[in-house]
């Protein structure tokens, strides 16, 4: 019997106990309870800030949206022994509610149920039950919403979005869990108070690092839903009626070729769509939530981030590299090497080196990341990266420069010549392609396409 299968059959009981809602002044505190029957219990916890004239106080919508927050959070803990029931014990759903979350947890575990050599079935990995009904779940809202919330990680991608929506005036306030440099530089750099960003202070349960290292499962889980359930809270408390992400369409293409295992399903279109969808029907805040790059590949957006160059010492996109302050790029791991490659073609070595502090494409260790970026593997990186079309178009343009200008190419750039990947008679047509692609599957309201649309004329 696998590990996968031994821990269900010994912990076949994971249950959602309990949600509890603390109102402060300027905060909102919600500790929630969950249990591995028998085994371990778990409490995480959140904190928002919010506006000091605003109560939540018999607010039944705000109970449903910690409820829903909670239903997010407690993949991360059931994912220790994959227990086969889930059960509810403070909150109903209904059984088309049931199918999306089952939905959410099955594509948004791809990843962990692929590395950890899983094959579960779709409809029969998990049972989940509820109560028969709730006194929140019916509650409707009616609140006067406007402006914008725009999540900021301190990269690229939402610098861009933050850069580009108030150059245009757009009324934007930031949403970021936990506090990074990176983070408030951004905000900073964009020229927006200190008080526009709104920082949600989020308490994860470790204990559940002790399960793991007694050896029960572990893996990635689809953290963008985390973060979309968690910034509609944020824009409730403060009236904002625009969720603004900056996922791109490259988050819709698999991580691993031919199958549907994804390391960012919770950034891609269809997430997106679902999300746009249950917010409508269950949540019904009036928020509205889209992602404003959707429309565009990485590629793009790395051309035009790079029109910006004040972001360029600030920036930061670094998952090992965020864990330590200030943050920093580890320039060790394929997501510093994705980055690098993506700007590749728009900044020199000098400029590469500057931005990443070390000059990760003549460094040997870093070619097995570089084959898999660029295709020639049974999977890509399960990182945050950009299609491999996109990888391949960025290093074949900054060969090209290089090799008009004379210079001697990096490691990684002379290895992928002798691979045989270099084909400069395509480059323009493929550069053209790319450049010109406006992706249709996209939720932008008609004044945020027009945004949108010039910033690609003026930049591309």
């Amino acid at each position: 019997m696998d590990k996968y299968e031994k821990f269900r059959a010994e912990n076949p009981l994971f249950i959602y106990r309990s949600f509890d809602i603390t109102e402060k002044e300027d905060s909102v505190d919600i500790d929630f309870v969950f249990s591995i029957d028998g085994l371990a219990d778990f409490h995480p916890g959140w904190s928002f800030p919010k506006p000091a004239d605003i109560s939540i106080k018999d607010d039944k919508t705000f109970s449903r949206l910690a409820f829903s927050l909670g239903l997010a959070e407690i993949v991360s803990y059931w994912k220790a022994v994959c227990a086969p029931e889930i059960k509810i014990e403070c909150g109903h759903l209904s059984p088309e509610q049931v199918k999306w979350w089952k939905k959410l947890w099955f594509m948004g575990l791809g990843e962990f149920f692929y590395v950890n050599k899983i094959t579960p079935d779709r409809d029969g990995f998990v049972n989940i039950s509820s109560l028969p009904e709730d006194d929140f779940s019916s509650a409707d809202t009616n609140k006067p919403l406007s402006g914008c919330l725009v999540p900021i990680g301190g990269g690229k991608d939402s610098a861009l979005t933050l850069e580009t929506l108030t150059s245009a005036g757009m009324d934007c306030k930031c949403y970021s869990i936990n506090k990074r440099c990176s983070i408030s530089a951004t905000v900073e750099t964009a020229g927006l108070p200190e008080s526009s960003l709104l920082t949600a202070k989020r308490r994860f349960d470790r204990s559940l690092v002790a399960l793991n290292e007694k050896g029960y499962l572990n893996g990635h889980t689809p953290f963008s839903s985390v973060v979309a359930f968690s910034a509609e809270i944020t824009a409730y408390l403060n009236g904002l009626k625009y969720i603004v992400l900056s996922n791109e369409a490259s988050a819709n293409e698999s991580t691993v070729v031919g199958q549907e295992v994804n390391h960012q399903y919770s950034k891609s279109f269809e997430f997106e769509s679902d999300f746009h969808d249950y917010e409508e029907k269950y949540l019904r805040t009036g928020a509205y939530y889209f992602s404003f790059l959707r429309p565009l590949a990485e590629f793009q957006i790395a051309k035009m981030f790079v029109s910006h160059k004040k972001y360029l010492p600030i920036f930061r996109s670094c998952n090992l590299g965020s864990k330590v302050s200030p943050d920093i790029w580890c320039g060790e791991c394929p997501k510093c090497l994705f980055v690098c490659l993506i700007l590749s073609p728009f900044l020199g070595m000098d400029e590469l080196t500057s931005v990443f502090g070390k000059d990760m494409l003549n460094d040997p260790e870093m070619l097995n990341y570089f084959i898999e970026l660029a295709g020639q593997s049974e999977h890509k990186p399960f990182e945050c990266v950009g299609s491999i079309d996109e990888v391949n178009l960025a290093v074949s343009l900054a060969i090209r420069r290089m090799r008009s200008n004379g210079e001697k190419l990096p490691l990684l750039f002379a290895e992928y010549e002798k691979m045989g990947l270099y084909h400069p008679d395509t480059i323009d047509e493929l550069n053209s392609q790319c450049c010109g692609s406006y992706n249709d599957d996209n939720l932008l309201p008609d004044e945020f396409k027009t945004i949108l649309t010039k910033e690609m004329e003026r930049l591309l």
